[in-house]
C-alpha cells in the first residue's frame, strides 16, 4: 500500500532501517535589498508579526521587501529631484558655496527620506 506522499509523487531513501523522503528544495534566486527593504522587514517584525511570518513561510518575504524597496527608492530619489529643484539648489550652487549645497542637500535628503518612511515603510 503507497503512502500519500507516494501517491503525490514522491520517493524514498533508505538510510539504514530508515525510510526518508526523498525532499528537494527549488533554488532560490537572489534578490538585492536594499536599505528601504531592511527598514520594511524591521517594522513588519516588530509591528506586524504574523503578516511578517505568512510572507516568510510563504517564500514570498524577499520578493515582497525587494518590491517595496524598489517603489521607496524611486519615491526617494523623485522628491530629492523636485525638491532640489523647487529649492533652486544646483550645480552651480556646488561649486560656488559647497558648504550651503551640503547643508540644503541635507535637509532635503532627510525631508524625502522621512516622507518615503511614513508613506512606504511606516504603514
Amino acid at each position: 500500500m503507497k503512502s500519500i506522499y507516494e501517491q503525490a509523487g514522491g520517493t524514498y531513501i533508505q538510510q539504514g532501517d530508515y525510510a526518508l523522503p526523498n525532499l528537494k528544495v527549488q533554488p532560490k534566486k537572489e534578490i538585492e535589498i536594499g536599505i528601504w527593504g531592511y527598514r520594511y522587514r524591521r517594522y513588519l517584525m516588530q509591528h506586524h508579526r504574523i503578516w511578517y511570518y505568512n510572507l516568510l513561510t510563504a517564500g514570498t518575504l524577499n520578493e515582497h521587501l525587494a518590491e517595496v524597496d524598489q517603489q521607496a527608492e524611486q519615491m526617494f530619489q523623485s522628491l530629492v529631484s523636485a525638491l532640489s529643484k523647487q529649492e533652486n539648489v544646483t550645480e552651480k550652487l556646488k561649486a560656488n558655496r559647497p558648504m550651503e549645497w551640503m547643508q540644503k542637500m541635507n535637509s532635503i535628503r532627510n525631508r524625502a527620506s522621512e516622507i518615503v518612511n511614513s508613506e512606504w515603510i511606516f504603514v
